[in-house]
């Protein structure tokens, strides 16, 4: 949970969405554009299990289950 919660705040520097995740099966999807995150803050997430996904945000395997 921990990894998660430094994530999220890590995206909210970036904008606050009135929806921010959705979820398919075993997949969170986070929808902040990453043209608007910092490199540096890219390799965070990246340890935090986060990575790009397209253009509408990012995703991770840990964190989604349906």
């Amino acid at each position: 949970m921990e990894n998660l919660i430094k994530a999220l705040q890590i995206f909210l520097k970036y904008g606050n969405p009135t929806y921010p995740t959705w979820c398919e099966h075993d997949e969170l999807h986070v929808v902040i554009d990453p043209n608007w995150v910092s490199a540096e803050d890219i390799a965070k997430l990246s340890v935090l299990g986060f990575f790009i996904y397209g253009e509408d945000g990012f995703m991770s395997y840990e964190f989604g289950n349906c």
